[in-house]
């Protein structure tokens, strides 16, 4: 009885926890455009929209144990989407986020047929070429896409009641779709896709016995996913206002990949870190050497690889259950720890001899002549 209420005593501290650190979380992104300059703004902007991307890639990845080096392609398609809808047929910017979502989920499902039959490497080679096909491609259709010079809209306008510049209007519109899709991407990992992504993941045999379709599955991890890296997409097109075939070449794939595994793979505040990741580091290699920042970047993920196997995520859970057992083994020695030993006592006194002349206790009366 005793292990059952200390369990859920555990678990309601943990739900608490867990609670105060998402309002503090919350409170602090609300906050951080009016304390903030508007390219730091501008920044901050970019790692949610590049987050969205990375818990869609998480979902494949992470948790559906497939590999993917063409998502920079699904990004593409999401922001090429809305740029066309915009400069053509001069749609609002909430309009096309649909689209795109729908768009992508439909070129995910198409694209996760190879997934049924390839894994590992081979898998990973037929994304990359994915990727990197669809750059020149976008050149050649020159009439919808702009070729080489690409698509010019118009960026997010913040409405006059609002009282916002539009950098602090486009972060909390920005801050609104992220918050949308990662609380979508935990729901959709609680439910039966997500456990069924799981069964998959661990063991494809024993997943199959216990009746998961592997073949549905799979491609719904890829349209899932996809579906995540066009919002992705359509938001860049949002903040950037322009688009162009090189600004979507095989790199951002690899780069994406790369900030995930960094963030933490199958967890859900690893993509927000391997966002910051992407966004941040990049700036920094190209401050510390501006001649080579592709090495410096290369080398900053090589040190935190040897320092966090696992990921930014992994490396925060580790040092919590190192303090939690440090704090466990010090209530622990000090519960086990030896009860000071009694001070000795005096030595008894030996009673006083009685007198010589001492009658003996019980002893008759004497009489006069004894």
């Amino acid at each position: 009885m005793s292990t059952i209420v200390a369990t859920l005593g555990t678990d309601r501290a943990r739900r608490l926890r867990a609670a105060l650190t998402a309002l503090l979380v919350a409170a602090v992104a609300l906050c951080a455009p009016f304390y903030f300059a508007p390219f730091q703004v501008f920044q901050l902007t970019m790692v949610l929209l590049y987050a969205v991307a990375l818990a869609g890639l998480n979902l494949l990845v992470g948790f559906g144990g497939q590999i993917s080096l063409g998502h920079g392609a699904f990004f593409a398609a999401g922001a090429y989407t809305a740029a066309v809808m915009l400069d053509r047929y001069d749609t609002g910017h909430l309009a096309t986020l649909p689209v795109a979502a729908a768009g992508c989920f439909l070129l995910g499902l198409g694209f996760g047929v190879p997934a049924l039959r390839l894994r590992g490497l081979y898998l990973a080679l037929v994304t990359l070429a994915f990727a990197v096909f669809l750059p020149p491609l976008l050149k050649r259709l020159e009439p919808v896409t702009g070729g080489s010079m690409g698509l010019t809209v118009d960026k997010m306008q913040p409405p006059a009641w609002s009282g916002l510049a539009e950098d602090q209007w486009t972060y909390f519109v920005v801050l609104t779709v992220t918050a949308v899709a990662l609380l979508l991407a935990r729901n959709l990992l609680r439910s039966r896709i997500g456990r069924a992504l799981l069964a998959v993941r661990d063991n494809e045999s024993a997943a199959e016995v216990m009746g998961v379709r592997l073949s549905l599955h799979k491609t719904l991890a890829f349209a899932w996913s996809a579906l995540f890296a066009g919002v992705s997409g359509c938001v860049y097109t949002w903040v950037i206002g322009f688009v162009s075939p090189d600004s979507f070449s095989f790199v951002l794939s690899i780069t994406l990949l790369a900030g995930l595994v960094v963030g933490g793979l199958a967890s859900l505040y690893g993509p927000l870190l391997g966002a910051a990741f992407v966004m941040y580091v990049p700036s920094v290699a190209q401050d510390i050497s501006e001649a080579a920042p592709g090495v410096v970047f290369g080398l900053l993920i090589i040190a935190v690889m040897f320092v966090a196997p696992t990921g930014l995520a992994g490396l925060a859970a580790r040092v919590r259950s190192a303090a939690a057992r440090r704090s466990s083994r010090t209530a622990s020695d000090a519960d086990q720890a030896p009860e000071p030993e009694p001070e000795p006592s005096a030595p008894p006194t030996p009673a006083d001899p009685a007198p010589a002349d001492a009658e003996p206790v019980g002893a008759p009366p004497r009489t006069e002549k004894e």
